[in-house]
């Protein structure tokens, strides 16, 4: 039943749009050749039609699918066998199976035979009758690869948008919660599914992400990823506006707030949208922990961003404009260090920064049971020949492994490249002034920040602009006694979780 709701709701939008349709006919024949040049029928191997005559109507009845997407046995059990035992007035009282659909035009007959369904051609109707039989190959339910927790659920979404449906509704037993598919693409369409909570959900940054996804114009949309960067205010930005996440927890938790949630096929992940900073710093782990562990972990996590972006930064600026700021015994270990290197501070940090960069690359392109090995191999000998070499000094590899191994900590995958690209842009501006010209870049960064809108969603809100909240920006009060609202700056219809009594 979810997936005939689905399937119903992306034609109520699909016959919306402007584009022409071209009717069914009401001859049998011409349906069944104009459907087969269609498809090149006879040469395109996976594509298949059979005619029968229905025992009940005692009607011709032709259909149409693709062999390579749809259950064979699903369509000999609950459709070709009825039809040719069972008698009945009408071949949706014969069918066995409930997800059906009546299509009107050849256009959603493409889109419904392209999505794995079967396509029923009646002998003297006008329409045709759609069965849900798709059998989209997939991976099964695996533990997520990029957000791992020790202590939570291990499920994550998988290439199929039913399964990944599945798991939500696992988690959200609300009558309230729509799945409502739109198509994406113009020359071949492609259906995403927009999961919100009617009676929470802001109706305006709903329809919003609709007019988006209407306003698409593009041959084909294959996955989550791609309809990312078509949704995104500003393209050319380094700041995410719009939060990707693998597991199906952290998305009904997002959901039950009134956020609203994006699942397509071919992607094990869904998309969060609108997204502020402070969604990108979370971990879903902190909920699950208690209230004192939990807390712990998100200071780490802020103390490893911050010190990710601006060590460098403040190596250079200290060892090249305000020595006076370091100790002198620590001034001269820096000093003898680098008495035989023939770098400038800013060189030798980059040149260590892009060493580190090419091992992480790299460690992701080697094979899983290699890349881990070579990545720390690596890191060690190119870090001691660098020192040895007298290209780099000692403080320096300190510095750029104390850089680097911070921006893993940030939890999410897109926050942690606006961390690294971020990075080099302080480290530039305090090769000029120190201090003062990274001061400044720093205060043009906060303002960027501050300029920043996802979906109408000020990007540092509930810090600023000031909205109530369930106060779990920085440190996240205590689960069960304090948290009684709902994120007030997406504005959702019901603002209160609970009543102050409990």
């Amino acid at each position: 039943m979810i997936r005939n709701r689905i399937v119903r709701r992306s034609r109520t939008t699909q016959q919306s749009t402007p584009k022409q349709v071209t009717k069914l006919y009401y001859d049998f024949q011409q349906n069944i050749d104009h459907i087969k040049q269609l498809y090149t029928y006879g040469t395109n191997r996976d594509f298949q039609s059979r005619e029968f005559t229905a025992k009940g109507p005692q009607k011709k009845v032709n259909i149409f699918f693709y062999t390579s997407i749809v259950d064979t046995k699903k369509i000999n059990q609950d459709i070709l066998k009825p039809l040719v035992e069972f008698e009945g007035k009408s071949l949706e009282n014969i069918l066995t199976t409930e997800n059906i659909t009546t299509l009107y035009d050849f256009e959603a007959v493409i889109n419904h035979i392209n999505s794995g369904k079967a396509v029923l051609i009646i002998e003297e109707c006008d329409y045709a009758l759609s069965v849900e039989v798709s059998n989209f190959q997939h991976r099964a339910v695996e533990k997520p690869e990029n957000e791992n927790v020790l202590k939570g659920p291990k499920e994550a979404f998988t290439e199929s948008s039913i399964i990944n449906l599945s798991l939500i509704r696992k988690r959200i037993h609300n009558k309230q919660l729509i799945a409502e598919g739109v198509n994406v693409g113009e020359r071949y369409t492609m259906e995403a599914t927009l999961l919100y909570i009617d009676d929470v959900v802001n109706k305006d940054i709903l329809q919003n992400v609709k007019k988006r996804l209407h306003d698409i114009k593009s041959d084909g949309i294959r996955n989550i990823e791609l309809l990312e960067q078509y949704l995104e205010e500003r393209p050319y930005s380094i700041i995410p506006t719009i939060l990707y996440t693998e597991r199906p927890d952290r998305a009904a938790s997002f959901l039950e707030d009134g956020f609203v949630v994006l699942i397509m096929d071919n992607s094990s992940s869904c998309l969060i949208l609108p997204a502020t900073f402070w969604s990108f710093i979370h971990s879903p782990e902190d909920r699950y922990l208690s209230f004192m562990f939990g807390n712990f972990s998100r200071i780490i996590r802020f103390l490893a961003f911050f010190t990710a972006m601006f060590v460098s930064a403040f190596y250079i600026a200290i060892t090249n404009f305000h020595s006076e700021m370091i100790p002198p015994d620590l001034l001269l270990a820096i000093t003898s260090a680098r008495e035989r290197v023939p770098f400038p501070a800013v060189v030798e940090v980059l040149l260590m920064e892009m060493a580190f960069e090419l091992i992480r690359e790299a460690g992701i392109r080697i094979p899983s049971p290699l890349g881990p090995t070579i990545g720390i191999v690596g890191a060690l000998i190119l870090g001691q020949a660098a020192v040895q070499a007298n290209i780099v000094s000692p403080i320096v590899v300190i510095i750029a492994a104390l850089s680097g191994l911070s921006s893993f900590a940030v939890a999410s995958i897109d926050m942690n490249y606006t961390v690294r690209i971020s990075r080099y842009i302080f480290m530039f501006a305090a090769s000029f002034f120190g201090i003062f010209s990274l001061v400044g870049a720093f205060l043009l960064w906060i303002m960027y920040l501050v300029s920043i809108k996802s979906f109408g969603v000020s990007f540092l809100s509930p810090m600023t602009p000031t909205y109530k909240s369930p106060k779990d920006t920085i440190i996240r009060n205590n689960l069960l006694k304090k948290e009684l609202f709902r994120p007030g700056q997406i504005k959702p219809q019901d603002k209160a979780k609970k009543d102050e009594n409990g």
